[in-house]
């Protein structure tokens, strides 16, 4: 089901101002009001210029993107107005309004700015939708004001946001509606809610049936209320197509379309935009009105207001001359050109050219970096290191670094030699790791790590029997000796109270020189030795002739005896 609007539309200059300074167009997809300001100078050329900036999106052909392409067109209408403004000193202040529809598919899609309004009458429910950017409707939200109070502000007109000089890229207020067969919109300028409240619009949208003779209506109560400024009234029906058989209205003439009447005054101001826009300081020349008149004609449509009277006489300005044939052509007949020109041509020759020169270049560095990334990891493969692993010392190949998750080295062997039984400095070398060149250096170092071990004692742990070494005979030298040796050996190592066999020294050793200066491991003695360190010197004396009798000669350990591996741990 393929849904268009049924559209009716009129503009009047009304009972007081000297022209119409109001536009709007509507069409099967697209309706737009727009109130210009600006005095006499720039009003109407506002509101002209922007309703036929947007002409060309009356059409069902926009690929789902409504909403963007009708914002980016107000945009684009809101950019010439400014460049309007900055060239010519004659139309400073000049601005307007805009309230438009956009129909695609089922979807209405809403752009607004200013004080121009949107009412919607569907399924029984007559609102409006639209909010003023006005200084009263900001107090209104604030609390600071009520709508009646508003309705006799001394600044009820005074506009927040609009299109123009004021902004260069003004809010708009887009918004999205479901569109149904048999719903009423009805778009305004402010010269209706001047005139005539909410009240009596709803009652003559909901008792006409026909949205002609609803137009017609509106406008006449707003001049018989006085209508002391322009008014303009659009009211479209969303209808399914094949109901839409009415024949497009006849245009009217176009000073009857604009709303103006022939009056002296009217005559004075037509003159004065005249001589505006026929100025030579004018960065430009009018769009041909036939042009404008040829686009338009191929569509059923409706425009009235100061559009309808530029479409007559062409007096729209543009920014500059050489922009003037391809504006009509771009913005207002929306006709793509089938062959493009030499200058345009000439333009995209270049622009394809960066185009595949930046994806190259962006290739061939990659390209380096994957290079000199792989060249840097293989290089790391042929060095070495050494350094501690699981307490031994071990060999690594690569570097001791990583690249975020990945370690550039790998364990390639381990050693038997234990990191604890090294010397300090030894280790603070290993923490530090020893870089190699080669296998064979990472090897020779281990070699000169081996070399650096030295003996550690351990804590007794198996009980060991050791002979004295034989003498050339007993005397009392020699049990003197004797007896202070294992008085002072009894001393070392007394036995405690709780253990049931205390330990004492079982032998002692002879009176030579040789004897006392060599070291001797400390062994244990038996059950029958003494139970306290104080035994006497005769009993010493004694026992230690009895042990030399019965004991055979037995070589003294040598201080050169290799290192005891106690299980990795220095005992220092």
């Amino acid at each position: 089901m393929r849904l268009v609007l049924r559209f009716a539309a009129r503009s009047d200059v009304g009972m007081v101002r000297a022209k119409n300074d109001d536009s709007a167009y509507v069409g099967r997809y697209l309706a737009v009001v727009a109130d210009g300001m600006g005095g006499h100078a720039g009003g109407n050329v506002a509101s002209a210029s922007t309703v036929l900036d947007l002409v060309h999106l009356d059409h069902n052909g926009h690929g789902g993107h409504a909403g963007t392409h009708l914002a980016d067109e107000i945009q684009t209408a809101n950019s010439l107005l400014s460049e309007l403004v900055g060239t010519n000193p004659q139309l400073a202040g000049m601005g307007t309004t805009v309230t438009a529809l956009l129909l695609e598919d089922s979807k209405l899609q809403l752009a607004h700015i200013g004080d121009s309004r949107a009412y919607r009458l569907k399924n029984g429910v007559f609102e409006q939708i639209t909010t003023d950017h006005t200084f009263v409707q900001r107090l209104i939200d604030e609390g600071r004001l009520t709508p009646e109070e508003a309705e006799v502000h001394p600044h009820k007109n005074v506009l927040m946001r609009v299109l123009g000089d004021v902004d260069a890229s003004p809010e708009l207020d887009l918004d999205s509606f479901d569109a149904e067969p048999g719903e009423r919109w009805l778009l305004c300028s402010d010269g209706l809610n001047a005139v005539l409240n909410e009240r009596v619009v709803e009652q003559v949208m909901r008792g006409t049936k026909d949205i002609r003779e609803c137009v017609d209506t509106l406008v006449d109560l707003t001049l018989a209320g006085g209508s002391p400024d322009n008014i303009t009234i659009a009211v479209v029906e969303v209808v399914e197509a094949d109901d839409d058989d009415a024949p497009p209205p006849s245009i009217p003439p176009a000073r009857q379309a604009a709303g103006e009447r022939d009056t002296p005054g009217a005559n004075g101001a037509d003159a004065a935009s005249h001589q505006v826009d026929g100025n030579g300081d004018l960065p430009g020349t009018a769009i041909r009105a036939d042009v404008i008149r040829e686009d338009l004609l191929t569509r059923p449509h409706m425009l009235v207001g100061s559009a309808a009277l530029a479409t007559e006489t062409g007096q729209i300005p543009i920014v500059t001359q050489r922009s003037t044939e391809r504006r009509a052509a771009m913005m207002l007949t929306h006709k793509a050109d089938t062959q493009p020109s030499d200058s345009d041509t000439e333009d995209e020759r270049p622009t394809r050219r960066r185009r595949w020169l930046v994806p190259a270049f962006l290739s061939l560095m990659g390209l380096i970096l994957i290079a000199v990334l792989g060249l840097g990891y293989t290089w790391t493969q042929t060095r070495y290191y050494v350094a501690e692993a699981d307490n031994r010392v071990a060999i690594y190949t690569g570097v001791p670094q990583k690249v975020g998750p990945i370690s550039l080295s790998e364990l390639y062997e381990t050693t038997d030699i234990p990191v604890s039984n090294l010397p300090e400095y030894q280790r603070s070398q290993l923490v530090s790791t020893l870089p190699a060149a080669s296998l064979d250096e990472a090897q020779r170092i281990v070699g000169n790590l081996r070399s650096e071990l030295r003996a550690v004692s351990c804590d007794p742990a198996t009980p060991v029997t050791a002979s004295p070494s034989p003498s050339a005979g007993n005397t009392p030298s020699s049990t003197s000796s004797s007896t202070s040796s294992s008085t002072s050996s009894s001393t070392e190592r007394p036995s405690s109270p709780a253990s049931p066999e205390p330990r004492t020294s079982a032998t002692a050793a002879p009176p030579s020189a040789s004897a006392t200066a060599s070291p001797r491991p400390r062994t244990t003695a038996g059950p029958s030795a003494s139970a306290t360190p104080s035994a006497s010197a005769s009993s010493g004396a004694s026992s230690g002739a009895s042990a030399d009798a019965s004991a055979g000669p037995t070589p003294a350990p040598s201080p050169s005896s290799p290192a005891t591996d106690c299980g990795g741990a220095a005992n220092e």
